[in-house]
């Protein structure tokens, strides 16, 4: 088969063919009378199989050495460009995130865009300190799409509490710009992502904050429940239950239910939500004992009676505690008659 027809079939050009040959890659097997080049079956497999490698990225040189030895042993080449593959998608993600950057500050000439690049190169700064001082210059006017990243990736406190102050200031879209946190597989990220929201005012954020109640981490779910508890949001009602159960800041919960408890529409579920845990079988005496106490944060009719019923329960310590809670909510009422 001449080489025009192998370029047909292949794909491949002919001159690439012809630089195959020059680097000993594919020669053809024969010449015509005339002097062309002949290619047989073997040959245009090699072809073939010389494309296959190319687009696992392998170079000439590399392919050549497979190819001429059959007893090379893929893995560690394999390996060596695995790794290589992933510096170079590291290096194109870090080129959008700048392009995108650069994107959303809406430059409006060169000057401008050499002014994000330098702020970018300040926040990707090894020193913290570095870092603080450019969130906090006061020409610093970064976008919020890149504040948002930088606030869900920043492990020093004081720079990390710089970019929030940072972000707050950023206007729309803030809470949009953290949502990706929220679905990150490190636990970190989606534990900054929601101390991020929980100092944004606004339904979006509290939208995003009650996704969070179900993940997986219990710290992220107990902030969040936390932050919505506090919003007067009914959805964190059971997530601020099982944190009272749990020991997972129970006190703080025991508070934000009495909030929400506030609300005479929330008050009986909750009530009824503590008596459940009460009763439960595997509830032992540290979880009742917590769950005694958060029932002196509910409203004083939801509150007494359970207490009052808990005055005669088998254990005397939980029985004591219930009727001294009792005593002093009524004490308190009178006082306050």
């Amino acid at each position: 088969m001449l080489i025009g027809e192998v370029a047909r079939r292949s794909g491949v050009s002919a001159r690439m063919l012809r630089h195959y040959e020059s680097l000993g890659l594919v020669r053809p097997t024969g010449r015509t009378v005339g002097g062309y080049r002949e290619y047989a079956e073997p040959d245009i497999q090699r072809i073939f199989h010389v494309e296959s490698l190319r687009t696992l990225g392998l170079s000439l040189r590399q392919i050549g050495q497979v190819l001429d030895d059959p007893g090379f042993a893929p893995t560690d080449l394999i390996g060596d460009l695995i790794r290589e593959t992933e510096r170079r998608l590291a290096r194109e993600r870090e080129l959008l995130k700048r392009l995108r950057a650069v994107d959303a500050s809406e430059p409006a000439g060169w000057e401008a865009v050499l002014r994000i690049v330098e702020l970018l190169r300040g926040l990707a700064s090894p020193s913290a300190a570095t870092r603080q001082q450019t969130v906090l210059a006061p020409e610093s006017d970064m976008p919020a799409p890149v504040l948002a990243e930088a606030v869900l990736t920043e492990t020093d406190p004081h720079v990390a509490g710089a970019l929030r102050w940072a972000l707050a200031r950023a206007g729309a879209d803030v809470a949009a710009n953290l949502e990706p946190g929220l679905t990150s597989d490190d636990p970190d990220v989606r534990r900054r992502a929601v101390q991020m929201l929980t100092e944004i005012p606004g339904d979006d954020a509290a939208d995003l904050l009650t996704n969070a109640l179900a993940d997986p981490d219990p710290h992220v779910r107990a902030r969040a429940a936390l932050a919505l508890g506090t919003r007067r949001r009914p959805e964190a009602a059971p997530v601020l239950v099982n944190m009272i159960v749990t020991g997972t800041n129970d006190v703080e919960a025991s508070e934000v239910l009495g909030t929400l408890a506030a609300d005479p529409e929330l008050a009986a579920p909750i009530e009824a939500a503590l008596a459940a845990e009460l009763e439960a079988p595997a509830a032992d005496h540290p979880v009742r004992m917590r769950l005694v106490q958060a029932l002196a944060e509910l409203p004083d009719a939801f509150a007494l009676p359970l207490l009052h019923g808990l005055t005669a329960d088998a254990d005397r310590t939980l029985a004591r505690t219930a009727a001294a809670l009792a005593a002093l909510i009524e004490d308190r009422a009178e006082g306050g008659a």
